[in-house]
């Protein structure tokens, strides 16, 4: 077996070589299937027993003498090709991708700051919260349907007898009579309160997790006339002044009366009409936005504050909706899958 002859004809071939092209086909005619080194090893079984095994361990040594300095030979091509590549070290460096805040966390900021300008103080309250906070004390007895489980996340644990269970909180509501106590009952109150909700719910308009915020005003003689002052100052700012606002009659348990709040559609203007079709975002011209209504006496009674001295107005919003009535986003899910895609819009 020629190995001493296979080392020297390597030596001088890889000594020439000044290209990686030429350095696989050198790779190749010794190392590959059909290469010289495999050559050597199927001649190994026609060698005696005793021949065999000093046989196998110098073809393993001219195995990775060929080995190493292919390697060394590869990286040495390579830095010469770097060198010669000419760099203008006056040119302004590449630019490179910018990360952004996420849609929601820029509508937290928005909504924040528009209802600072008016005097309501941002708030925040527990995400797992007590079923007193976040139903009792709402005037949500126990057989109403929101507290059933297939609209509430209980968890697991022991009850209290007057707490109640635990849960994930469905909505910021359950700061209302939190910020009621936190003032010990001495109106006035101007409150926002922003923060994460949950309820067993998922498809293109609900998630299990998503965002609301509440606002609340309580004081003396307190009106529907502020609660439509307050969200129309509200809507003008956040979707632009030429949005109107209009409040249906409906029910809440801790609202009495109750409205739902409607804002002309952002997509076609409040013409239910868009390029002279039926508008597919809204159908009529107006886009629901929540729930809003006049704090109910009970409420106000559980947060220790006197109804016929002092009222208010609540109102609960999800900014997921908001924010995807303002961009026309047809599927709340999008805010949540990481695409950048989509999170580069905003």
């Amino acid at each position: 077996m020629d190995i001493d002859n296979i080392r020297n004809n390597f030596i001088k071939k890889i000594e020439v070589i000044t290209s990686l092209e030429e350095l696989e086909k050198l790779d190749v005619i010794y190392l590959g299937r059909s290469g010289k080194i495999n050559e050597l090893l199927k001649g190994i079984k026609e060698l005696s027993p005793d021949k065999k095994k000093s046989a196998g361990s110098s073809i393993n040594q001219i195995k990775q003498f060929i080995t190493i300095e292919l390697d060394k030979k590869r990286t040495l091509i390579l830095n010469e090709s770097e060198k010669s590549i000419a760099v203008d070290v006056t040119l302004p460096p590449s630019s490179t991708q910018k990360g952004s805040l996420h849609p929601i966390t820029i509508a937290v900021s928005e909504i924040t700051e528009i209802f600072n300008k008016i005097g309501f103080i941002r708030m925040s309250y527990p995400e797992v919260d007590w079923e007193h906070y976040a139903f009792e004390v709402l005037n949500m007895p126990v057989t109403h349907a929101a507290r059933d489980d297939f609209e509430t996340t209980f968890l697991s644990g022991s009850s209290d007898k007057k707490m109640g269970k635990m849960v994930l909180t469905p909505h910021t509501s359950n700061g209302q009579v939190r910020e009621m106590e936190r003032l010990q009952g001495r109106p006035p109150i101007r409150m926002i309160n922003i923060g994460k909700c949950y309820r067993p719910n998922w498809d293109a308009t609900h998630t299990p997790m998503f965002h609301q915020f509440e606002g609340l005003c309580v004081d003396k003689d307190i009106t529907i006339a502020h609660l439509k002052g307050t969200l129309n100052f509200f809507v003008k700012s956040y979707f632009g002044d030429k949005t109107e606002v209009r409040l249906r009659p409906h029910h809440f348990q801790f609202t009495e009366p109750s409205f739902e709040v409607d804002i002309t559609c952002t997509m076609c203007k409040g013409t239910a009409l868009v390029d002279n079709k039926k508008c597919n975002i809204c159908k009529s011209g107006w886009l629901e936005l929540g729930g809003t209504g006049m704090v109910h006496p009970n409420v106000l009674t559980a947060g220790g504050i006197d109804p016929t001295m002092y009222s208010g107005w609540a109102f609960g919003f999800g900014i997921e909706r908001v924010n995807m009535m303002k961009y026309a986003i047809d599927d709340i899910r999008s805010y949540y899958s990481g695409d950048i895609r989509f999170l580069s819009i905003f």
